[in-house]
């Protein structure tokens, strides 16, 4: 008896791994040329797949990932539901997304998500069309990946270059080199060799199904920015944060996880006006530190979220209490 063909929807978002250059060698300034293919042209470009999946391309957005908003992540989260819904017996859903913010769109659908299949982001560091891509071997190692038995209850994963990442621990480390996605606390969670996808660990932090957000919280996220800490800042970028509505503010700040005394008494300021301020770490690896003179005047920390996705989870919060017991507890668990 012939074995069935899994089946796969293909979200295409825009971004590098749909994007056309001048000619092969336009492998860096590529954007320049506007030129993006919808999903069903990226799946046309790829070698026939019948033997692995059935790829429903699905169009949206076709935008450079740096224009992505809230107002993406919600609707992205609502095409994924409603072809989970609309197709029982789809096995998995890819999403190409442009590398910019991968990262930041994978980690909210996994915290707001209500799906047990893979969804799987995938992205490249290459234009289509250009020397040595890797736009259709991230592709098809990605569809790999969603339609492997060995991927359901893991949450929303990220594929590039052959290897397997939590959307939490993942994060953009380098700008062009193939190998810039990382998950550098705690490494990837599994590989992609040939046709072997191979997972080595699960992630502990709550997702998708055991989340107690839901994509409605997206929309009501509010305002909540990110200041970054340098030596010198006067807290100037805060206060005007604070000045534009800001309901929570991330400080991107030294290592272990501080900022500089201007920019401590700029958040005591806006604490004071009922502003939520969050403490992370800029260097991208190692939980900020929860110190005792933060805590002392309501400053917490952000554990070793990235400050752009503790933004996220913040934000999430946000839309739901404003209590810091809470808030905290949402840190620690997600």
């Amino acid at each position: 008896m012939t074995k069935a063909v899994p089946e796969v929807a293909f979200i295409g978002t825009g971004g590098t791994i749909a994007s056309i250059g001048k000619d092969a060698f336009d492998v860096l300034d590529y954007g320049n040329a506007d030129n993006r293919l919808h999903a069903e042209e990226i799946i046309a470009k790829l070698p026939p797949l019948d033997y692995l999946a059935r790829v429903t391309p699905v169009r949206f957005n076709n935008i450079e990932s740096t224009a992505v908003t809230a107002g993406d992540w919600r609707d992205l989260a609502l095409l994924c539901t409603r072809l989970a819904a609309d197709n029982p017996e789809l096995s998995g859903i890819v999403i190409g997304h442009g590398t910019a913010t991968l990262e930041e769109t994978a980690y909210c659908l996994s915290l707001t998500l209500k799906l047990t299949i893979p969804v799987v982001f995938v992205g490249s560091q290459r234009p289509l069309n250009g020397i040595s891509s890797d736009a259709q071997a991230n592709l098809v190692a990605a569809i790999r990946v969603a339609v492997s038995p060995d991927s359901i209850g893991r949450g929303v994963l990220v594929v590039l270059n052959d290897e397997v990442h939590a959307a939490r621990d993942v994060s953009k480390r380098s700008t062009f080199r193939l190998h810039a996605f990382q998950s550098p606390d705690f490494g990837v969670l599994g590989q992609v060799d040939g046709e072997t996808v191979r997972y080595y660990r699960r992630t502990e932090r709550r997702h998708t199904l055991e989340s107690e957000f839901s994509i409605a919280d997206i929309a009501a996220m509010p305002r909540v920015d990110v200041a970054y800490s340098y030596a010198g800042s006067d807290g100037t970028a805060i206060r005007a944060f604070a000045a534009a509505g800001a309901k929570g503010i991330v400080l991107a700040g030294f290592a272990p996880g501080m900022g500089t005394p201007a920019e401590v008494a700029a958040l005591e300021e806006a604490i004071a006006t009922g502003i939520v301020a969050l403490q992370s770490s800029k260097v991208g690896s190692g939980a900020a530190l929860d110190s005792a003179r933060h805590r002392a005047i309501g400053i917490f920390a952000a554990d070793n979220l990235s400050p752009q996705k503790a933004r996220i989870l913040l934000g999430l919060g946000l839309a739901r209490t404003q209590d810091h017991g809470e808030l905290k507890r949402m840190f620690a668990t997600y």
